[in-house]
């Protein structure tokens, strides 16, 4: 038997500004943009590049609970860890890119780290395992 976690659904309040924050900010590859005109929506998957399993769907909030969540999925706490081959490269082109880091990078057992927001305000850690 195998398994593997394929989609992580991402609370997004704008498609085209999540799609720009993931692709041009981030670098991520667009996987996917089809409307769904059967429930007036688009499913919309994102990766980071090189990646093969995990992908991200950015889902747009519908209602007031949904849209409560938008930037606080976790209750502040980390919500995404992406793994990098390269982190001084990816911090580096993340900052000349406007992306905010809410704490500086840090060498810690594991890796090297460093804890950015999203363009929503969620946490992520940006990580090169050591």
């Amino acid at each position: 038997m195998s398994q593997s976690l394929g989609l992580t659904a991402l609370l997004v309040s704008d498609y085209d500004e999540a799609i720009q924050f993931y692709t041009q900010r981030l670098g991520f590859d667009l996987i996917d943009d089809t409307f769904m005109p059967e429930q007036d929506k688009r499913w919309v998957v994102v990766a980071p590049p090189g990646s093969t399993e995990s992908r991200i769907l950015l889902a747009k909030a519908v209602g007031e609970q949904q849209q409560s969540r938008i930037g606080n999925q976790t209750g502040g706490r980390v919500f995404m860890f992406l793994y990098t081959d390269d982190f001084w490269r990816d911090y580096k082109k993340y900052l000349k890119n406007g992306v905010e880091f809410a704490r500086d990078p840090s060498d810690e057992e594991y890796g090297t780290v460093a804890v950015f927001r999203d363009l929503y305000g969620n946490l992520w850690d940006l990580v090169e395992c050591s």
